[in-house]
């Protein structure tokens, strides 16, 4: 137990990227539910209705309903859920909580506006190419999720999610002396 506790207290910002990971794994497993019970159930029928009443979402290459619902919603969910998980069990976050919630929230917006075009996106070019099946619909929702984890653990870790103090060490005790 010890030699666990001297390696979380040599590498912290390691193990907070193992813990942001974690938690990113676990928020995937949620998306990819919510995604799967909207893409294959509730709005299935959506998904081959076009887009065809909007000129910025033709423009964008959204070009299926459902698509834009899917992945607007799963989105949505997961990052609510990271949001919780990480703001004090990864980074154990004492800063402003107003602050913090309103930063992460302008994060949300801009990564599930990415996140919508982006799978749409993609999405109707794999219905159009008539590549569509499960394999390739994970996979495009893999690349969906992994592009983002590029800019949202920076600005987790260092913007949003930050300690206004040190954490406090414990005093030694005899049997580690």
């Amino acid at each position: 137990m010890a030699h666990e506790n001297t390696f979380i207290k040599k590498h912290q910002e390691i193990w907070k990227f193992i813990k942001f990971t974690f938690t990113g794994l676990s928020t995937t497993l949620l998306y990819y539910a919510v995604y799967y019970l909207l893409y294959y159930v509730i709005f299935r029928s959506l998904n081959d209705v076009p887009v065809t009443d909007n000129a910025l979402l033709s423009f964008l290459g959204i070009q299926y309903k459902g698509d834009m619902y899917e992945f607007f919603i799963a989105s949505l969910i997961s990052y609510i859920a990271s949001y919780i998980m990480n703001r004090k069990m990864t980074f154990h976050a004492d800063s402003n909580l107003l602050l913090s919630t309103v930063l992460y929230f302008i994060m949300v917006i801009v990564t599930v506006a990415f996140s919508t075009w982006f799978g749409a996106f993609m999405m109707s070019w794999v219905r159009n190419n008539g590549h569509e099946n499960f394999f390739v619909v994970t996979l495009v929702n893999l690349i969906v999720i992994l592009v983002p984890f590029l800019w949202t653990y920076p600005l987790q870790r260092f913007v949003i999610h930050r300690q206004r103090k040190a954490p406090e060490e414990e005093p030694a005790s005899e049997d580690n002396a």
